[in-house]
């Protein structure tokens, strides 16, 4: 027969480790959500960059100007407007409302680097968690030519 200053100790300990429990699985469902959408964010990133550098493989200079000896000439303006219509049409806007980018342009060397930032809807929240989290990828391409 248990002691009477003993009652309820098993409980409170129940409790305690059913939250713990519960805090730990919220944590992998929200790590998981976030590492998903980081996946398609990749995605996402790795096209648009493509889409950006494959501008100036068909872009109008090289009708008017012909296709140079080794880089093809690339700018901001450009890539920004083509990256915006990749999203655009590859539907990442809809699926990644709030889908935000940056573009950086290397003249040197043609390469085209994109980063893509959204926020992060987590299915469970953690308290003590932040209420708004992002998520980013980045991608890039570089444009040559070949003979």
């Amino acid at each position: 027969m248990p002691r009477r200053d003993e009652v309820g100790q098993m409980t409170l300990m129940i409790v305690g480790f059913a939250f713990v429990l519960a805090m730990a699985v919220a944590m992998v469902v929200d790590a998981s959500a976030a590492y998903l959408q980081r996946q398609g964010l990749d995605t996402v990133a790795d096209g648009a960059a493509l889409r950006g550098a494959d501008l100036g493989a068909t872009g109008r200079e090289v009708y008017t100007g012909g296709v140079p000896e080794d880089r093809l000439e690339l700018t901001t303006a450009a890539v920004r407007a083509s990256v915006h219509d990749y999203l655009v049409r590859s539907g990442a806007y809809a699926r990644y409302p709030g889908l935000s980018f940056g573009v950086d342009l290397d003249p040197a060397d043609s390469s085209v680097t994109i980063h893509v930032e959204a926020p992060l809807d987590l299915p469970l929240t953690v308290p003590g968690s932040p209420e708004l989290a992002t998520v980013g990828a980045t991608g890039s391409a570089v444009v040559a030519v070949e003979r």
